[in-house]
């Protein structure tokens, strides 16, 4: 009798500590299950450093993340991170959404870049500790170099000599030079890279119809009509590019490293006749515009100062460059990691090879998302003029103006 007193007493001990330990869940974005091993490695090593903590991972398609997550705060049940890129910060923190996380201190907000903590802070408030991004590079086809007569070991280095390069490959072997990535949205990022406002300095005014923009735009449509762009840029994009790039049917990728795994599952005859240079920098912006993903603390969060925490280990020093190390193709966004030494290793791949050019970018990348209330609006207001301009229905001016006039009516 007194032996089952004792093990009922131990096991009601033990439920009892279990019971009172934080229960933490975690959101990531498609990661599973190609990084199930990484999500894992973070699970065990916090809940090591943290004994009275129970975490759990959760890995939610991307087109499903907004929704799951503005239910999960209806409902009073949201985790205790979740990882947001930028434009999925700003629809979250209207509605909302978020929590505030200035409270995490100085200390731990001055490792990002300031570049990146900036993207997800607004009105001096930080909604998202930044996490992982991946400056663009181009990835060029040396056999298709070698075929317009170009120099695979000399490749563009400005935009003005990769446009001319992509022009003497479509004339000299059929194929395309490149696929800009202009669908959609896009040339927001293109004028900023371009060193062209969008906004005016209060935030206020579209001002994107400058005789400046126009002519970047008009660039980009004559390109269109005369045969250089293929027919479908505007409506597949980047999928479309990298498509085309690995079936050996494009000179020149403009991609994120991380995009150059994709060749090399596709096509490994490609991926052994890419090199690797980098975005082009000339422009006057001097800044490439590079999606940047964040973790965040969802609104009526239990315990914010444990998730606050949370999200600060999954984003710290150590765990960037871990994540770094298995993707091989993604960077951190503290600045300590992103010095390390293993961001400088070249090599003869084209995997290799990207994340060296990207690691020396790393000082331009800047999230270019734009905030505007009624987003949704405004940017199809702007992909429909822009595809209009592109199919020559209006000119690069008349489209410009009315995407300016839709604009300013809202703002």
């Amino acid at each position: 009798m007194k032996r089952n007193l004792l093990l009922t007493a131990a096991l009601l001990s033990v439920s009892a500590a279990s019971a009172q330990k934080v229960q933490l869940e975690f959101w990531t974005q498609s990661l599973a299950p190609l990084f199930n091993d990484e999500m894992n490695r973070l699970v065990a090593e916090y809940e090591k450093q943290n004994p009275n903590v129970d975490v759990k991972w959760v890995d939610v398609p991307a087109n499903a993340i907004e929704q799951k997550l503005l239910a999960s705060v209806a409902a009073g049940r949201p985790p205790a991170v979740v990882n947001l890129n930028a434009d999925m910060t700003v629809k979250m923190r209207d509605q909302g959404a978020l929590e505030t996380l200035n409270d995490i201190g100085d200390k731990t907000l001055k490792t990002y870049f300031p570049g990146a903590l900036s993207t997800f802070t607004f009105e001096n408030k930080v909604y998202g500790l930044p996490w992982y991004w991946a400056p663009k590079v181009v990835a060029y086809n040396t056999e298709i170099f070698k075929k317009a007569g170009l120099d695979p070991n000399n490749p563009p280095r400005t935009i003005q000599t990769l446009i001319a390069a992509a022009k003497q490959i479509k004339d000299k072997t059929g194929m395309y030079g490149f696929m800009p990535n202009i669908n959609n949205i896009n040339f927001l990022f293109l004028f900023q890279e371009y060193g062209l406002p969008i906004l005016d300095k209060g935030g206020k005014k579209a001002v994107f119809n400058s005789p400046q923009h126009v002519r970047v735009l008009q660039e980009y449509v004559d390109l269109y009509k005369k045969g250089y762009i293929p027919e479908d840029t505007m409506r597949r994009g980047f999928v479309g590019a990298t498509e085309l790039y690995g079936a050996g049917k494009l000179g020149m990728l403009i991609t994120g490293p991380q995009f150059i795994l994709r060749v090399e599952n596709d096509n490994k005859t490609v991926y052994g006749q890419t090199k690797v240079a980098p975005y082009p920098l000339n422009l006057a912006g001097n800044v490439i515009h590079t999606p940047l993903m964040a973790m965040s603390v969802p609104k009526g969060v239990q315990n914010k100062a444990e998730a606050m925490k949370l999200a600060a280990f999954i984003t710290n020093d150590v765990n960037q460059l871990q994540f770094s190390k298995v993707t091989k193709t993604t960077f951190p966004s503290t600045i300590k990691s992103s010095t390390n030494a293993f961001f400088k290793q070249g090599g003869d791949n084209a995997i290799d090879q990207g994340r060296l050019v990207s690691s020396t970018e790393l000082k331009k990348a800047r999230d270019l998302t734009v905030v505007v209330p009624d987003a949704s609006k405004l940017f199809k207001a702007f992909k429909d003029n822009i595809e209009a301009a592109m199919a020559g229905n209006k000119s690069a001016q008349q489209a410009l103006d009315e995407i300016v006039r839709v604009w300013n009516s809202s703002l």
